[in-house]
Parts: structure tokens; C-alpha cells; sequence
């Protein structure tokens, strides 16, 4: 098990990173969550691990926080919750954030998240409930530590020519539907905004805090 990578990340993009250790590469599966800890290309960072080995793929995912990793850990012991759709879910909610949903209740917030239906959210209520007493007694970095964390989003390089189509690009490669991920974006449009911007003023938008 890989339960932790520390090195120089090389490269970053919504969804993934590259971090260089010991002259080895490693692509680094990882949420919005984290993507927006993560510091300038070059800098320092650790992420939080956790190493899926399968018949036809291997699969290495990346957190900012133990916290959430651990929860990303518990999801996936939930029944029809794999990997793919845990990273979705800890794009959309922090770890804190889900765990408000949980003692709450919050059902309508869990439905708006890609590729949770309101069976999946019944079911990630009632088995998660018994579930995130596991993680008492952890807790998220408030500010820049030794994990490479930091409170303040960095200025990210992405590919696309304009910061909308970035930003629409980048809900599409979360989950969202095309539709979906236009009409979030066209919501929050304004000039000057850089395409993280967007991103993150359109998820709060669609995820209610």
C-alpha cells in the first residue's frame, strides 16, 4: 500500500497530478478538493495516498488532507461506490462538508453531486452514518503546512484558449453533463475571472455550502 508520496510536482490538471519522487513519475489521480491545494509547478508537495490494484488497471489517488483520503476510504467500502465516483463526490463536498450531509441528513445536496442518484444518496446516508465515527479526531489543515497544503489557490496553467471553455471543459471531465456544465459556467461568467475562478464559484453554485 501507498499511503504516502512526497516529491516535485511537475505537472497539474483538473483531476490529476504529476509528482516527481526519486527520478520516478507519478500520476496522481486526484479531487477538485485537492487540485486547488496544490502549489505552483516545481514547489514541493505530499499527497495522501491510496493504491488501487486491479486485473487491468492501477490506479494511485491523492489527497491534500488524511481526512480525506480516509473518508475516500470509507466510500469506497459502500455498495456501488467505486473509486471513480468517491473522487466525484470529494470534488464536490470537502470532507468536512460531506460529513455535515451525513449528520444532517442532507439528501439534496448529495443528489446534485455527478453520478450520485437519490438511491446512491440514500444508501451513502445510511451506510456512512455508522461509518464516519472512524474519522474523529481528524482534521484539515486551515492554513500551509509540511503536506504542501495552502489555504490560498494557486494560478493554474491549463491548456484552453478561454477561461470559460477551461472551466466548462474541466465540469465535464468531472461528471457533470454537457448542459449542465454550460449553463453553470454562463452563470458565473465575468470578465477577468481566471478558469480555477469559475470553477470554483460554479461548484459552490451547484453544491449548496
Amino acid at each position: 500500500m501507498i499511503g504516502r508520496i512526497r516529491g516535485i510536482l511537475v505537472e497539474k490538471a483538473p483531476g490529476q497530478a504529476l509528482v516527481e519522487c526519486s527520478g520516478l513519475g507519478y500520476e496522481v489521480d486526484i479531487p477538485y478538493t485537492t487540485f486547488f491545494h496544490l502549489p505552483d509547478a516545481g514547489q514541493e508537495v505530499t499527497l495522501h495516498t491510496h493504491f488501487v490494484v486491479r486485473e487491468d488497471v492501477q490506479s494511485l489517488y491523492g489527497f491534500a488532507s488524511r481526512l480525506d483520503r480516509n473518508l475516500f476510504r470509507l466510500l469506497i467500502k459502500v455498495n456501488g461506490v467505486g473509486p471513480k465516483l468517491a473522487v466525484g463526490i470529494l470534488s464536490g463536498l470537502d470532507a468536512r462538508q460531506f460529513i455535515h450531509c451525513v449528520e444532517g441528513r442532507d439528501i439534496n445536496t448529495l443528489v446534485k453531486l455527478p453520478g450520485v442518484g437519490k438511491k446512491t444518496a440514500e444508501r451513502l446516508l445510511i451506510e456512512m452514518a455508522d461509518r464516519i465515527n472512524q474519522l474523529e479526531g481528524q482534521f484539515i489543515p486551515a492554513s500551509a503546512d509540511s503536506t504542501g497544503a495552502a489555504t490560498d489557490v494557486p494560478q493554474l496553467s491549463l491548456a484552453a484558449q478561454k477561461p470559460e471553455d477551461e472551466a466548462e471543459a474541466a465540469l465535464i471531465a468531472l461528471g457533470y453533463k454537457p448542459q449542465e456544465a454550460a449553463r453553470a459556467i454562463s452563470r458565473v461568467a465575468a470578465a477577468d475571472l481566471s478558469s480555477e475562478a469559475l470553477i470554483r464559484l460554479a461548484l459552490r453554485n451547484m453544491i449548496p455550502a
